[in-house]
């Protein structure tokens, strides 16, 4: 196999099946939201320790046993950050901005391939785009669309 030429098939969600989704994923994307605001919080203070947030969090034999503790902390934190995206990823959706909490689900309008759209915050998946274009490019899904993908 050359260059991912068999790609994991993706699932095609409904808005239906999207939206279902949504009390859980907001419940992960809320934890996130924690998480790197106490990330955040530790690097500034390994930051006002040491001058500055160091390139590597690897803690060395010459850190002081704070900022050891500090660094191992921050890699521990950044790890359960990390898999807490996977965890999001592995119910289906695609993360496109941590920052904000957007994701998008693969699915179809009019018979073609689409990105469904959701930002945290939102009652419902209520946007699309398609597969090439970005949060710029939404467009909103309006009644008479909702009628044809649920028929």
């Amino acid at each position: 196999m050359k260059n991912g030429e068999r790609e994991r098939e993706r699932e095609v969600f409904t808005i239906e099946a999207a939206n279902a989704l949504l009390p859980t994923l907001s419940a992960l994307v809320t934890r996130q939201f924690g998480r790197r605001t106490e990330i955040e919080d530790r690097l500034k203070s390994l930051s006002a320790l040491v001058g500055e947030v160091p390139s590597d969090l690897t803690p060395q034999d010459t850190d002081p046993e704070h900022v050891r503790e500090i660094k191992r902390d921050l890699v521990q934190r950044i790890n359960e950050y990390q898999e807490g995206w996977r965890d999001v990823e592995a119910l289906g959706a695609v993360v496109k901005d941590p920052r904000i909490g957007l994701l998008d689900f693969f699915g179809e309008v009019d018979g073609r391939a689409v990105w469904l759209c959701w930002k945290y915050g939102e009652p419902e998946v209520g946007h699309y785009h398609a597969l090439d274009e970005g949060f710029a490019g939404r467009r909103a899904i309006r009644t008479s669309l909702r009628q044809r993908m649920l028929n």
